[in-house]
């Protein structure tokens, strides 16, 4: 070694620190690539991205290969470094200080300095070190395979495989989060979509069913004048029809094939019964996107709700579930929320059948739905009775003044804009 010219020794201490910040540049870099454009641009066959995701499909051996060579070459620098000091001064302080500045070096120009360009541009930093890798790794895969078969054994007597981060995927929170984040690369309007699109799962055909007692059908037992006036003034395409009530339900009317036959005077009740198609029933407890794909399998755009003893409870299309997804449409504009209608004084009228879903959204209220379905069954729970006329409670925040009671049931309130005491937050159902 003495034989060795110093300006050869310093050349190659710089090597190595060139080559230890490669290391750790190259480790930050492949390791915080976004896997989603990663995979994008693998799929658009570029070189550096194809070779960085086969990198990475097997990160434990990738991680032992960079640390392997991240030792390596900074041992040796190490030990360049007290050569070095011996030959410039033999003296224990001065190889102290040596090697107190080797540190120095090492910590800024091969670690922070490498690491944080890393990160910020990870890209540029791990494409061009894949190409490096491959040959790498396969000429080390000897030492690497021992040394990731030493650590994986150590890691399986803690309960911990290297494939579990492979199999990782984004939860549905994560993905709305990622939705949430993209900013203005998606519109406003189609991040609402995919946030919906999202939260089907978490919404059942009872959540936005019409309920039963809303139903607008036709019973087949009716004076025939009354049936052809409300064929002819229906604005549905599809309606039920049933005999006497709900329950005896027949089938489904669509306006196509029935219209033409009552032009001609060639329907009567016998044609209109066996114009109906068969119905189709649901249970309600489906969420919305099984409920979007049996639509789809079965060819249908409306069905009836039913609960665990087969009853039926209310009625569900496919408007209704796209509704969920694209916001409220309708070809009559004065229909968007006529249960609910804004006063000059501030304050809304509300029909007691409206669902808690649609006061949250028209009302930027934040009642639970987990529990009743509409402002009427929310308003019983609250009080724990059947309410009188001019009964008020507190519904998140918001006064709530019952203005009409039928048939046991809550038909019409009025809700006031939210308030809060100073020293009291407000009130989730507090009678007044």
């Amino acid at each position: 070694m003495d034989d060795i010219p110093l300006s050869a020794l310093l050349a190659a201490l710089l090597l190595l620190i060139m080559l230890s910040a490669f290391f750790s540049g190259s480790e930050t870099g492949l390791m915080t690539l976004n896997r989603y454009r990663l995979r994008h641009l693998a799929d658009q066959r570029h070189p550096g991205a194809m070779r960085a995701q086969k990198l990475l499909q097997r990160q434990d051996r990738l991680i032992g290969l960079i640390l392997l060579g991240n030792n390596f070459v900074n041992i040796l620098a190490s030990i360049l470094m007290t050569l070095i000091a011996l030959r410039i001064h033999d003296d224990a302080g001065f190889i102290f200080a040596a090697g107190m500045l080797l540190t120095v070096v090492v910590l800024l120009f091969a670690e922070v300095t490498p690491k944080t360009l890393a990160a910020l541009h990870p890209e540029r930093i791990a494409f061009p070190a894949a190409y490096v890798y491959g040959p790498l790794l396969w000429l080390m895969y000897p030492l690497v395979w021992v040394i990731n078969a030493v650590a994986n054994g150590l890691l399986r007597m803690i309960g911990v495989t290297p494939e579990d981060g492979a199999s990782q995927a984004l939860t549905r929170e994560e993905l709305r989060t990622v939705v949430m984040e993209a900013g203005a690369m998606i519109p406003a309007r189609h991040q609402s979509m995919l946030l919906n699109l999202i939260d089907l799962e978490n919404v059942t055909v009872e959540d936005i069913m019409v309920p039963r007692s809303e139903i607008t059908g036709i019973d087949i037992n009716d004076d025939w004048n009354i049936i052809t006036k409300t064929l002819s003034d229906s604005q549905y395409t599809r309606m039920p029809l049933y005999r006497e009530n709900i329950d005896q339900v027949i089938g489904i009317l669509h306006m196509r094939d029935v219209l033409p036959l009552l032009y001609r005077e060639e329907l009567d009740h016998s044609a209109l019964e066996r114009t109906a198609r068969a119905p189709y029933f649901i249970p309600e407890s489906t969420s919305l996107n099984r409920q979007l794909l049996n639509f789809q399998r079965e060819r249908r755009r409306i069905g009836f709700a039913v609960d665990e003893y087969g009853d039926i409870q209310g009625l569900v299309t496919m408007e209704d579930l796209l509704e969920e997804i694209v916001g409220e449409f309708t070809s009559d504009p004065s229909a968007h929320f006529e249960d609910i209608q804004p006063q000059e004084d501030g304050t809304w009228l509300v029909d007691g059948s409206v669902s808690i879903r649609t006061l949250n959204s028209v009302l930027h209220m934040k009642l639970a739905i987990d529990g009743p379905k509409t402002l009427n069954g929310l308003i019983i729970e609250e009080l724990e009775m059947i309410p009188e006329n001019n009964t008020s409670l507190l519904l998140d925040g918001h006064p709530v003044d019952i203005l009409q009671i039928r048939e046991n049931m809550v038909k019409t309130v009025r809700i006031h804009p939210a308030w809060q005491r100073p020293d009291q937050g407000p009130s989730a159902g507090t009678a007044v």
